[in-house]
């Protein structure tokens, strides 16, 4: 480790309550991060922060984390650590610290005990995003929330493969809602063994012929897998409702069948879970610019979205009477607000995880932003 300012040419800590260190990763890739560190005795219930990243000029850091999260655990006694009064009334939270990639807990660790015994660099306090305006979200704040539940994820998938269970999550919304980079979220650091994304193509001539659930059935998962559908057989509800690909009497079918086959589903021992991310208009909008430029994104942009603007009303439409028909008591919607990405993906994971009786070391992670995640009841009538 290497000191902006503030470590003795003998290699020994400056007696300073805090001060800021730079690591040097890769001297090749000239790859740094730097940190604050307290040189205190931080407890459980201390208010320092005992290492926080503050700044990282890695451009590969961008939603990573390490390998080998699976290994990582929290020490004995800190999962009950509350932040102290102070940051608690100002809206801060512990959340388990998780290292950059190429940065090991033993690396971390054994620096920290250069800084008094009893040290712990498990925890660190970060404003809890559920109490803050609902302004964009920082990318460091993001960071330091999505990093834990990359974990519980891991922790939660594992849970599922050992009891067997079979889920199904649908993603669906408008054209540039967010559906896409949340899911790329979810999957990230879970095992590609027991995690699938099916995003399917317009069905082919054989596929219109079929019975219309069909070609979804074939991509179901089998014991201890997790499927997560990129849109999903809700295409009938809205994009070919509202671009005129299928007949009136087709969708009617479709809201009057959906219910008893997601019941059938159910009785099967399916778990479903339908996540709908509402954007506004002129998100949307910017979004479509966004992609227009950007020469990595523009392959996002279909026929189909360009005309999304202009047939707002009609998908507002048809999205009020898919909840009406399809929000059942066994398979309701969660609506996820998705103006912020950020927020959306943080809350739509705490959401999926919150489904799930697996053990949870962490309790305050998991409550999700109720300003962000909404029922059909309170969004009913709402136009994104």
């Amino acid at each position: 480790m290497q000191a902006a300012h503030s470590l003795r040419s003998d290699g020994k800590w400056k007696e300073k309550s805090e001060c800021e260190y730079r690591l040097d990763l890769d001297p090749e890739l000239k790859s740094t991060y730097t940190f604050t560190m307290s040189d205190k005795n931080p407890v459980p219930n201390a208010t320092e922060k005992p290492i926080e990243i503050i700044h990282t000029d890695d451009p590969s850091m961008d939603d990573t984390l390490l390998e080998e999260i699976e290994s990582i655990g929290l020490e004995d006694g800190v999962a009950d650590a509350k932040p102290s009064k102070t940051e608690a009334k100002n809206g801060f939270m512990l959340v388990p610290r998780i290292p950059p990639r190429g940065v090991t807990m033993d690396r971390v660790k054994g620096s920290s005990k250069k800084l008094g015994s009893g040290a712990t660099v498990d925890l660190v306090s970060v404003k809890d995003d559920r109490l803050d305006s609902l302004g964009k979200l920082g990318r460091n704040d993001y960071l330091r929330h999505i990093m834990p539940l990359h974990v519980e994820l891991l922790k939660c998938q594992n849970w599922i493969k050992k009891n067997g269970l079979r889920v199904v999550v649908l993603f669906e919304g408008r054209d540039a809602a967010g559906k896409g980079g949340t899911i790329k979220r979810f999957i990230e650091h879970m095992n590609p063994r027991g995690c699938r994304v099916v995003a399917l193509n317009k069905p082919t001539d054989q596929e219109r012929n079929q019975w219309y659930f069909q070609r979804y059935t074939q991509h179901f998962p089998t014991a201890g897998e997790i499927v997560l559908f990129d849109r999903s057989w809700y295409n009938r509800a809205m994009v070919e409702r509202v671009m005129n690909f299928c007949r009136d009497d087709e969708v009617r079918e479709f809201l009057r069948s959906v219910p008893e086959f997601e019941r059938m589903l159910k009785r099967s021992g399916i778990i479903l879970l339908k996540y709908y991310f509402s954007v506004s208009k002129d998100e949307q909008l910017r979004r479509f610019n966004k992609r227009i430029n950007d020469p990595l994104k523009q392959w996002k942009l279909s026929p189909v979205d360009k005309e999304s603007q202009d047939k707002w009303e009609g998908y507002t439409k048809a999205k009020e009477d898919m909840f009406f028909y399809t929000s059942t008591a066994e398979c309701p919607w969660t609506i996820i607000k998705s103006d912020d990405k950020k927020r959306a993906r943080i809350n739509s994971i705490r959401n999926f995880l919150n489904q799930f009786d697996y053990p949870k070391d962490h309790p305050h992670l998991f409550p999700v932003d109720r300003r962000i995640v909404r029922t059909v009841d309170e969004e009913m009538g709402v136009e994104d």
